[in-house]
């Protein structure tokens, strides 16, 4: 008994993750992420604008893929400064820089 209860439950485990994959498909959450909505009325300004659903609100935050790939990299490595700090000498309290 305990091993087709098993059985069972191992065959769910395979089928559900294949199920899903299979019919699972591409889903949204809001209807103005699929590129192929960005020339309907309904991601158009205003009506998008009420409802803040417009690419430029759902993006928020993070580059707008309608501009494609950025034309030139943006992690070129920063170069730190050597700069001093030049505190005057305080008269009370904790010593800057010392």
């Amino acid at each position: 008994m305990a091993d087709k209860k098993l059985f069972r439950w191992l065959l769910l485990l395979i089928i559900l993750p294949i199920t899903i994959a299979i019919f699972g498909g591409d889903r949204f959450r809001y209807p103005c992420q699929d590129p192929k909505n960005w020339d309907k009325e309904i991601c158009q300004k205003p009506l998008c604008d009420v409802t803040r659903t417009c690419p430029e609100h759902v993006f928020k935050g993070q580059r707008d893929p309608r501009l494609g790939p950025p034309s030139e990299p943006n992690n070129a490595p920063i170069q730190p400064t050597q700069q001093t700090l030049q505190c005057p000498t305080p008269t009370q309290g904790a010593k800057c820089g010392k």
